[in-house]
């Protein structure tokens, strides 16, 4: 290291190399001989930067901006050495502190993932087991997993005193709605409560995975790009669970002992509640691989799903035939809005906000403006609907998300097509989607709490 070569090596600067070091070095691309040889290059441009006059500080932001952006930095050590990001993938790393904490966080990710597991026999405890006590186990879907997995970032984040209380307080307040509101049971307002307070929780959780950064932009985004991370982890881990659980059953049934029980009141239930908080630790623990799986997936299907919606659109026009309102077709609509959006926020997240429009970006947009279209049409069909057989709790519950995700990809749209225009910044998108979360989660809170009062919890 040329440390002696920069000014005030032990003071303020050396804690702004130490930041810069350990980010660059949680890049999966870049091993730990690179980042000693990009740190002596950082500091031979800081100390010819302070040569010329600059002070420490202004040096070091210079000499980072020369150097490029990590994530930059990171894909040309890939291209150099892509051998490494395969090896990556499934060999723990060779540097030996870098292993220690990938141990030490895997040993905790199974811990959680072990007490979530129990979490869903905890009822059983007390006599209440599945088929005789479904309504519990409905109620408190919530709160087998996604505490643990709260507990688990806050651990991982060092989340501070007053924002663990803050999260705790959620859960509780959460937890006693749920459970002392007279829900009729297994009727429709237990059902949407149930299915609704798991997306109002889950920002709970992107508070504790964000920690202090969920007031930044770029602490939200990281989390929503977790979470698309998460699903495409835990489809796969399902998948693999799937197979091994039907190759189970044979083998044993070959020899004339059925496990269906077994798999359905332990292994399946307990396996799929523990395998979040394993699916979580694998996103954390290659999350500095250079691509992410989901902005490639999104990547792929944005043509696909645009062609698909325009061919629809053309259809509508041509047979002048009237969408079929159904509470199956309402879920539909409000599944495709979903996708869509997803689709926009992972591209969105892998790309340059400092970069010129591409052809892609108005692929993006010809996908967002034709989803708002045959939205627009299926929105007029579940108004009439409601106005001629009235209003239910499904019918409403799907008709508000329906608002909710339309006036994000609305706006989303306009500022999208003020960007591709030159008449303003990647950054506002940016902005608007991670500052809409919320949102979602008071519209799912509405349902969750409010719902259940309006229709007598039916």
């Amino acid at each position: 290291m040329n440390s002696m070569n920069t000014p005030n090596a032990s003071g303020p600067l050396e804690d702004e190399i130490a930041q810069w070091r350990a980010y660059l070095s949680r890049r999966q691309a870049v091993q730990s001989v690179d980042v000693a040889e990009l740190e002596d290059h950082l500091r031979e441009q800081i100390s010819s930067l302070t040569g010329a006059g600059l002070a420490a500080d202004e040096a070091f932001l210079v000499a980072v901006k020369r150097m490029g952006a990590l994530d930059g930095l990171s894909r040309e050590f890939a291209r150099e050495h892509s051998d490494r990001l395969w090896k990556q993938l499934v060999l723990a790393p060779t540097d030996s502190g870098a292993d220690a904490a990938t141990q030490r966080d895997g040993i905790a990710a199974l811990g959680f993932a072990i007490g979530a597991g129990v979490a869903v026999k905890v009822p059983v405890l007390f006599g209440m087991d599945l088929d005789t006590h479904e309504s519990v186990y409905i109620r408190n879907l919530s709160f087998f997993v996604l505490p643990l997995l709260t507990a688990y970032f806050a651990w991982k984040r060092q989340v501070g005193t007053a924002t663990i209380r803050a999260l705790v307080a959620a859960f509780a307040v959460a937890a006693i709605a749920i459970n002392v509101l007279p829900f009729t049971p297994a009727g429709t307002t237990e059902v949407l409560s149930a299915l609704h307070l798991p997306i109002a929780l889950w920002l709970v959780v992107g508070v504790s995975y964000a920690s202090v950064r969920w007031k930044e932009v770029d602490g939200r985004m990281d989390f929503i790009r977790f979470s698309g991370e998460l699903f495409i982890y835990y489809v796969l881990i399902a998948l693999g669970g799937g197979v091994l659980t039907g190759f189970m059953a044979s083998i044993f049934l070959s020899v004339g002992i059925r496990v269906d029980t077994f798999f359905q009141q332990w292994l399946i239930p307990c396996c799929a509640a523990g395998a979040v908080i394993v699916a979580s630790w694998l996103v954390e623990a290659k999350k500095s691989v250079v691509e992410n799986m989901a902005p490639v997936l999104a990547r792929l299907f944005t043509p696909m799903f645009a062609l698909v919606l325009i061919a629809f659109l053309v259809t509508l026009l041509v047979t002048g035939r009237p969408i079929e309102i159904k509470r199956e077709i309402l879920i539909m609509f409000d599944g495709l809005l979903a996708v869509v959006l997803g689709m926009l926020l992972y591209s969105m997240s892998a790309r340059d906000a400092n970069a010129e429009p591409t052809g892609y970006d108005a692929l993006q947009v010809i996908l967002v403006v034709a989803a708002l279209a045959a939205d627009a049409v299926a929105l007029w069909a579940m108004a009439t609907r409601i106005g001629e057989l009235g209003s239910t709790p499904n019918r409403l519950a799907g008709l508000g998300m329906n608002i909710v995700l339309l006036v994000n990809l609305a706006w989303s749209a306009v500022l999208y097509i003020k960007f591709m225009r030159g008449r303003g910044e990647f950054a506002a998108l940016e902005r608007w989607q991670t500052s809409y979360l919320p949102v979602y989660a008071a519209w799912a809170a509405v349902v969750a709490i409010v719902f259940p009062f309006v229709f007598g919890f039916v």
